[in-house]
């Protein structure tokens, strides 16, 4: 497998799409585009036919997916806030299947039409990258539905972001555009694919049982409400802590439940949306069930860069071979919004990972797997790592037990 990655900040979006396409292809050595993946910035939107017709023109890749998001990523360089399109190539012998889904509503519900996802071999599993729409496409109940009924199948990628309205989302699939739904690829199973999902939250406190809950409410934390034990957290915590937890409280989800000790990385990350002070009961983001284990999280800028940096260690050391090129969805409240340095996420990634070819958007959401299961996240970086083929073993990140549904 070979990849090349191709940034342009020009300003004409076909002028722009070709330079970066044949900057991509002349790391191929050539060899064929078999699949390219494609990012614009929204300066591109209203040109975004000319953006695919530049990247065919110059690379004429065989399937093609992408969309436009509101920064981009190429290389070490996340470009934000100026026009920028930026081009992943790869030769996969084995090819790849590109596709489009909906969501179209029933009587008892919806469905999601336009793909049939199969469950991957016992020793791996179905890589698909997506990117979707966060008007039309439900993407938590998509990603359930999977979990329960599909083993064995990933999903990396993200909301494309950029748009302010229905109807706005570019979203790119081989010669079309469509503005409603996801596209996706589904990688062939020679292509060695390694995931990672950088939530970058540092756990506080102790952790607690659930011994009372009902879908996304929690009542009871260890025989107690929720908001004393979070009282009592918080007293304990430095002032710096105490200021992170005011402007924003999350909760971790215990992946591996059959762990001594829990640290950060060891949880699934879902924010607090309130709380009643009469009752201490807290709603979260997410469902959680009695007997889990959870802990108060909160996030800033040290800890998402410490996670994110032992994450890419960790993944450096485990990986048999050098890293062919990569993909990076990381979330728009990242980048300059979250970090003093430019290029945070992506810099680091280029660098821990040896410099391959890297290409990406900043995201309205992130998908990827965590504890062997499919979510949305959000503030996090999510990563989807190409290698050589080799001989098949399980991925790190895809080890432990389920989370309990």
């Amino acid at each position: 497998m070979k990849a090349g990655s191709g940034l342009s900040t020009l300003e004409s979006s076909r002028a722009a799409a070709i330079e970066a396409a044949m900057s991509a292809r002349q790391a191929l050595l050539g060899a064929p585009a078999d699949v390219a993946f494609v990012f614009a910035s929204p300066e591109h939107m209203a040109a975004a036919d000319q953006v695919l017709a530049g990247v065919h023109e110059a690379a004429g890749p065989k399937r093609l997916i992408g969309c436009v998001g509101e920064a981009v990523v190429g290389g070490a360089r996340e470009v934000e806030g100026q026009p920028a399109v930026s081009v992943l190539l790869c030769e996969m012998p084995e090819g790849a299947e590109t596709f489009h889904m909906q969501f179209v509503a029933t009587g008892s519900g919806g469905i999601f039409a336009g793909w049939r996802f199969e469950a991957g071999p016992p020793d791996g599993e179905a890589v698909h990258i997506m990117m979707c729409d966060p008007f039309t496409f439900p993407v938590d109940t998509f990603l359930a539905h999977l979990n329960r009924a599909v083993p064995r199948v990933c999903v990396v990628g993200g909301m494309a972001s950029g748009a302010n309205q229905p109807g706005e989302t570019v979203l790119f699939l081989d010669h079309a555009i469509h503005r409603e739904g996801a596209v996706g690829v589904r990688l062939a199973g020679a292509v060695d694919v390694r995931t990672l999902v950088s939530q970058g939250c540092r756990p506080v406190g102790s952790s607690f049982v659930v011994t009372r809950a009902e879908e996304n409410l929690l009542f009871e934390l260890a025989g107690r409400p929720p908001l004393e034990r979070l009282r009592e957290t918080v007293a304990a915590l430095s002032p710096p802590d105490r200021e992170l937890v005011a402007n924003g409280l999350h909760i971790g989800r215990v992946i591996d439940e059959y762990k001594a000790e829990f640290a950060q990385g060891d949880f699934l990350i879902r924010g607090v949306l309130g709380a009643d002070p009469e009752t201490g009961a807290m709603a979260l983001g997410d469902r959680v069930e009695v007997g889990e284990t959870v802990q108060f999280h909160v996030r800033d800028a040290a800890s998402a860069d410490d996670e994110l940096r032992t994450l890419l260690e960790r993944e450096a050391r485990s990986l048999p071979r050098p890293a062919a090129g990569a993909l990076l969805f990381t979330c728009n409240g990242r980048g300059s919004r979250m970090f003093s340095t430019p290029d945070h996420d992506a810099s680091l990634v280029s660098s821990m990972l040896g410099g391959m070819p890297l290409a990406g958007f900043f995201c309205a959401g992130e998908l990827g797997p965590v504890g062997g299961r499919n979510f949305l996240h959000g503030f996090t970086a999510s990563l989807a790592v190409f290698v050589e083929p080799g001989p098949r073993r399980p991925r790190e990140s895809w080890r432990g037990p389920r989370l309990g549904r």
